[in-house]
């Protein structure tokens, strides 16, 4: 639950596939420096309800760091090693190429293979070869997109993941989940009451959320794989704001039982709750460090809301931010150096701004003037978050050095609380 909301105050679906739910994606930006490659069309891939490599160049372009060379024109195409003419692709502009083929397999699979190679230097970078079935072409796609950005970036590829996000259409909510592109979108719960705070735990199989289908807020943790949910906490007053520590065994989140809005720890079985804040103030809204030592919140308890870290035993209590009177909704980066919130700027306007921890240096990421919920990718490099453009509530993303900037509608309804999920290691 937001700060916002804290101050303010189902019909059940197992994963059930949404049509014509698909997230678009405008991309809005670039990166500084692209690296130029072409995608050529994998042999055999006409057999696929959708081409593999036209998915893995829009996820490339969709980063911001790649350049999309057309390789329209070319006879013939290459799909092996041998039938590859580095010239003709440094001619066309393109460092890097991509070439592969899908063949049917007699036990009905498909067999997929694919090469990386650098048209400079004339040299191949990689090769992988998987065997899957037609219903994996999408996901296989992503992969293939994440294994070219890893090798030609140095980062971790992250379009292999997935986000969860809120979409609201009349008086009906629903807690959606979808491929990190958009596609795939799938209903984790339907209620005509609100439902906010989704929290991936970090092995992506689970996630928290506060419900009000029963009249109050009550957090939740359901299983994406069973659809199983246990209610984790129903206490007296409201329980928001879950938040899972990095190991997956416990969650922070936020009690009114005792009085005012504080933060509490608890076992992911519901056991175990012992609280950790102690002001005067609201306290809410906590954020678990990548190594699991600190816990990041906001707090008014300073007189404004802003952000704090502390102990995860409650301890040593410090106040982060000091430009402006109003930063909420922090969140750790992947990496444990920097955090983003939301700063209200002008009195009216909210924006996406990330903090160094070490410097306390601060720079606004967004020109959005009503964002919240930011998240980051798990490779650092991007953040989604909740924006409202013409009245309405839909998705954006924008790089860790706000250069890069997409936009994310669906026709669905207003678009709200996004949360990227974990990077999942095969």
């Amino acid at each position: 639950m937001t700060f916002r909301k804290l101050l303010v105050g189902a019909a059940w679906l197992l994963l059930a596939p949404l049509a014509d739910a698909a997230l678009t994606i405008e991309i809005v930006g670039s990166g500084a420096n692209q690296i130029p490659i072409s995608i050529v069309p994998f042999a055999g891939e006409s057999v696929l309800p959708q081409g593999m490599t036209a998915v893995i160049a829009a996820d490339l372009q969709r980063s911001g760091l790649f350049k999309i060379v057309d390789p329209a024109g070319v006879k013939p195409e290459p799909h092996e090693l041998a039938e590859v003419n580095y010239p003709d692709w440094r001619t066309r502009g393109a460092d890097a190429l991509a070439i592969g083929s899908v063949s049917a397999r007699p036990d009905g699979k498909l067999e997929v293979r694919f090469r990386l190679l650098d048209a400079v230097k004339q040299a191949q970078l990689d090769a992988y070869s998987y065997v899957i079935d037609r219903a994996q072409t999408r996901a296989t796609a992503h992969k293939i997109a994440d294994l070219i950005y890893e090798k030609l970036t140095g980062d971790v590829g992250v379009f292999s993941t997935r986000i969860a996000y809120i979409v609201k259409s009349g008086s009906r909510y629903e807690l959606q989940v979808a491929d990190a592109d958009g596609f795939g979108a799938q209903t984790v719960l339907a209620s005509g009451e609100p439902i906010i705070s989704p929290s991936w735990s970090p092995d992506g199989s689970r996630l928290a959320y506060v419900s009000f289908e029963r009249k109050k807020p009550i957090i939740y943790v359901q299983s994406l794989v069973s659809g199983h949910r246990q209610v984790l906490a129903q206490f007296k007053g409201n329980n928001s704001a879950p938040a899972w520590s990095p190991d997956g065994k416990q969650l922070a989140i936020v009690l009114t039982r005792d009085g005012g809005s504080q933060i509490y720890l608890i076992n992911a079985d519901g056991s175990g709750v012992q609280r950790v804040s102690y002001s005067s103030g609201i306290d809410t809204e906590p954020s678990f460090s990548p190594d699991g030592a600190s816990i990041i919140f906001t707090s008014d308890r300073g007189g404004s809301p802003q952000i704090y870290r502390m102990s995860v035993s409650g301890s040593g209590a410090q106040r982060l931010t000091f430009e402006g009177n109003y930063n909420v909704s922090p969140h750790f980066s992947p990496d444990g150096k920097s955090f983003t919130f939301i700063q209200r700027v002008n009195g009216s306007s909210f924006h996406i701004a990330l903090q160094d921890l070490a410097s306390g240096q601060m720079q606004l990421l967004t020109d959005t003037r009503m964002d919240e919920s930011p998240s980051f990718a798990p490779n650092g490099k991007m953040l989604l978050y909740a924006t409202e453009i013409g009245g309405r509530g839909v998705l954006a993303a924008v790089s860790s050095d706000g250069r890069v900037k997409q936009r994310l509608s669906t026709q669905a309804g207003d678009v709200r609380e996004p949360e990227w999920g974990p990077l999942l290691r095969n």
